[in-house]
């Protein structure tokens, strides 16, 4: 009898906590759906400090900006922790045109790859060779690349459903393929750019030399300027002539923003949600990544508003120079590290602000199989919102925090847009769901609550 007692009282006081926990979570997507702020100041970020490349105006501007943001949310402290990037400059708009083929003269549309060298002043010009992969680069050797522009055509594979996979698997070309390129004698490199959409945009991004002492140009074109370009490559050579003025400036300050909430019983418990506030110069950095860093600090802001005290500490971290060099991340994780801190979860949004489809999570081994199986209890919870879980990568900023043996979460929205936008000139407030975004900031806020009200061991 004590036995059937007790069962039914662990059952009623469960069944209460899930209520409990329900008409939390529906309060929190009802305040980020009717009262959030999220469009709003990510409006006034991109409007007003478009274009954040680490080190620059712009960058400096939009960390004062989200500081002040957090800083309007009450019980939350917010400050600026030093941080030094490499700050490259694109300079002068680039001049990349086709000047010999069957079809005639006609100009690309062309981005330099972010932490590109440049042409010398007088420009290049040179036959260019396709190619679609690194591979393919060193079997042609020196004989053949020696003086050419390659050009890298390898398209992102439209049958992955994960465009992120797609994404995995056509980049290393515009990461490394200016270096290869330089180390057989080529004189520069073009790129295809990095999306399934076929339209007139260049896409930037991160390019990186293994040699310092062998670098050449490196350039991409927007998908629909590459297919012409092979197009005519298989009618006869193809001369391309390119001018660029991009060049690395040196170090800059370019301060992470964090914005924190005491908790009231585990203090020292670490609960941190954020992106990555830089940008590349084009464009405004909406989707990659001010939802991202919108988003988190939206999250404090709707649990405050909801009269929420935490147990733990919640922090919001906004790093820098993501993009191009994560130097935020890592500083961020050092100093953490000689403070002797400890993480207990970091979730990351740095996926574009589009409908949240749920969270992926990883851990150093030790400890993720505990934690997985503790928060997929709160799944039921969730599941209505449209989320599910998923084993996978949190995040490239809060990954050096791995060590720390804590739980590493990602926001996982719906990726089927992102690559339109990701590091083009379009990537704009006006490409922005309001509905969309406010959703992915409940989610987060969700789950913030459920890791703060139960822990994950």
């Amino acid at each position: 009898m004590l036995f059937l007692f007790l069962a039914f009282f662990a059952s009623f006081h469960t069944g209460k906590a899930q209520d409990e926990d329900a008409l939390m979570i529906a309060r929190i997507h009802d305040e980020a759906l009717v009262n959030g702020k999220s469009y709003e100041w990510l409006s006034t970020l991109c409007t007003r400090h478009g274009g954040r490349i680490a080190g620059s105006p712009a960058y400096l501007g939009a960390a004062h900006f989200t500081q002040s943001s957090l800083g309007s949310i009450p019980g939350v402290t917010a400050y600026l922790q030093p941080c030094q990037a490499n700050y490259w400059v694109r300079g002068d708009k680039e001049k990349v045109e086709v000047v010999k083929s069957k079809a005639g003269k006609f100009r690309l549309n062309a981005l330099s790859l972010g932490n590109s060298a440049a042409t010398p002043t007088q420009g290049i010009k040179a036959e260019v060779i396709e190619v679609r992969s690194l591979d393919e680069v060193e079997k042609l050797g020196k004989d053949k690349v020696s003086g050419k522009i390659i050009f890298y055509n390898r398209p992102m594979d439209p049958s992955k459903i994960r465009t992120f996979s797609a994404y995995g698997g056509a980049v290393d070309q515009r990461v490394y393929g200016p270096s290869r390129a330089a180390e057989f004698g080529a004189v520069a490199a073009l790129v295809r750019s990095m999306t399934t959409a076929h339209d007139d945009f260049p896409h930037t991004g991160v390019t990186v030399y293994r040699d310092s002492t062998k670098t050449v140009p490196g350039i991409a074109i927007s998908t629909n300027d590459a297919d012409r370009l092979s197009d005519l490559l298989k009618q006869g050579p193809v001369t391309v002539s390119c001018k660029t003025s991009c060049k690395s400036a040196g170090l800059r300050e370019a301060p992470t923003v964090i914005g924190e909430i005491r908790g009231s019983e585990y203090p020292d418990e670490i609960i941190l949600v954020g992106g990555h506030l830089d940008s590349w110069d084009v464009g405004q950095g909406a989707h990659d990544d001010g939802a991202g860093c919108i988003q988190s600090v939206e999250v404090l802001r709707i649990l405050t508003s909801l009269g929420y005290k935490p147990r733990r500490t919640l922090r919001c971290v906004l790093f820098s120079n993501e993009e191009n060099g994560l130097a935020g991340g890592r500083t961020y994780a050092r100093i953490s590290n000689d403070k002797g801190e400890f993480h207990l979860a970091a979730i990351e949004s740095d996926a574009g602000g589009f409908t949240p489809r749920g969270f992926s999570f990883d851990a150093d081994t030790s400890v993720f199989k505990t934690y997985y199986r503790n928060v997929s209890k709160w799944l039921p919870l969730l599941e209505s919102y449209g989320l599910h879980f998923e084993t996978g990568g949190g995040g490239a900023d809060i990954g050096p925090l791995k060590s720390q043996k804590g739980l590493l979460a990602g926001l996982r929205p719906d990726s089927q847009r992102y690559f339109d936008f990701h590091h083009t000139a379009n990537d704009r407030i006006e490409n922005v769901n309001r509905r969309e975004l406010e959703l992915g900031a409940a989610a987060m806020a969700s789950l913030v609550y459920l890791i703060d009200k139960y822990g994950i061991k």
